[in-house]
């Protein structure tokens, strides 16, 4: 089974640019968009086509802004939108799919943004998820995967010296992606790559960013350890286009 994330930083933009030919291509059993940018009403105005896919939207309350949506050719046993904190949940951040053997989490997490100005609410929308994430795994493991925005270690930011105080590597930042492996989830990208450099997103504002590689790996699966063995691959598509974010997937059996 193929599981890919994409923070695709506005799906229309996405489809113009080619998002339909990319989901042809890697033909994922199961898909996490992030940012998706469009409410219900925006969306019937529009000609999608995701043929063979079960689409779940969860649209941010704000016109434009955040919202997530899932793609499964595989039914799932229940759906939820949000998970009952009505600030994060109207932002449109998070979806739980339940399928037999695991719930699929798919999440947007806050952006600190410049001068940390937002990192409270980040903060509580971490500490909130993971006490939900734990309450998922009482009854079956879990698979919580999407942009984090944060990049946890060194390793995994081109530039780590001269961000130390940016927005998705300041330390409250990394000490709360290290909480979600301190509560016994596995990075499945780290695990099995412990030592490669490869990111997953690039910023629009540096120039030649991508093509130079000056990149974060901030998108993510991570998964009940339990499940850990069950996962055959862990990776990153960084030649797939069309957002400053890339894909990540991973293959479990």
């Amino acid at each position: 089974m193929k599981l890919l994330s994409w923070n695709v930083n506005g799906i229309r933009a996405a489809v113009r640019k080619g998002f339909g030919d990319f989901l042809t291509r890697h033909n994922p059993d199961i898909l996490g968009l992030q940012e998706v940018k469009i409410d219900d009403q925006a969306r019937a105005k529009q000609e999608f086509d995701f043929k063979n896919y079960e689409e779940i939207w969860n649209p941010a309350l704000r016109p434009g802004y955040s919202g997530t949506a899932v793609f499964t050719r595989i039914k799932p046993l229940s759906i939820k939108n949000g998970f009952g904190i009505p600030e994060f949940d109207t932002e449109g951040r998070t979806q739980t799919l339940e399928f037999p053997k695991f719930y699929f989490v798919n999440a947007y997490f806050p952006n600190a943004q410049p001068e940390l100005v937002r990192l409270a609410f980040k903060e509580k929308f971490n500490a909130e998820i993971l006490k939900y994430l734990k309450k998922l795994e009482t009854k079956k493991p879990v698979i919580i995967t999407g942009d984090f925005n944060v990049a946890r270690e060194e390793i995994d930011i081109a530039r780590p010296d001269s961000n130390h105080e940016s927005p998705g590597f300041s330390d409250e930042e990394r000490y709360w992606g290290r909480k979600f492996l301190d509560a016994g989830f596995v990075d499945t990208f780290r695990h099995l790559h412990p030592k490669e450099k490869k990111y997953s997103w690039w910023s629009y504002r540096a120039i030649g960013a991508r093509s130079r590689n000056v990149g974060w790996r901030i998108d993510y699966f991570l998964v009940s350890a339990k499940l850990m063995k069950h996962v055959k691959k862990a990776f990153i598509l960084h030649e797939v286009m069309g957002s400053d974010h890339c894909p990540v997937g991973i293959e479990i059996k």
